[in-house]
């Protein structure tokens, strides 16, 4: 059986860093749910603020913001997967119904430092995610979302809890 970092180094989309993060979760405080999707939505962003994305409670979607991973595959693309694996490990973790946003960020930082270890780009990220801003938001409130927003569903999302009947 591989390691969870060993899936994580593997991951090649989003998807696929969702189940790495399902699978920490699971491994580190023993929750799971199924039956999740992933919508992208263009939510802006600036210095002053970030949203990376959000989970509206009582339901089965996360919403994540495109405009960081624009910014990130313009600024520094290493730091994308890192950002993915840390935006959904705290909306997924919402999902699960730790909704006080303290909480959660301590849990994301404990999951974090104990799949990856404290050194790991991931870890720094639960740890203190403002240092990483300037390569997720534009420098300048220069951009606004659109007032009608759109959302784009990922396909292929939650697929490790797919099961077809044929």
């Amino acid at each position: 059986m591989h390691s969870i970092v060993d899936e994580y180094e593997k991951a090649k989309d989003i998807p696929d860093i969702f189940e790495v993060v399902k699978r920490a979760v699971r491994e580190t405080i023993g929750k799971e749910r199924a039956g999740l999707m992933l919508g992208l939505a263009d939510l802006g962003g600036s210095r002053e603020y970030l949203i990376g994305a959000f989970y509206p409670i009582g339901t089965n979607i996360i919403v994540m913001n495109k405009t960081p991973l624009h910014r990130i595959k313009q600024t520094d693309p290493s730091l994308l997967k890192p950002y993915i694996f840390n935006i959904l490990l705290h909306e997924y973790l919402h999902s699960l119904g730790l909704y006080d946003e303290t909480t959660t960020q301590k849990k994301v930082q404990q999951i974090s430092n104990r799949v990856f270890g404290k050194k790991h780009i991931v870890a720094d990220i639960a740890a203190d995610i403002k240092k990483y801003v300037p390569n997720m938001t534009h420098p300048m409130n220069i951009w606004k979302p659109s007032k009608e927003q759109k959302i784009e569903i990922v396909q292929g999302f939650d697929k490790g809890n797919c099961v077809y009947i044929a």
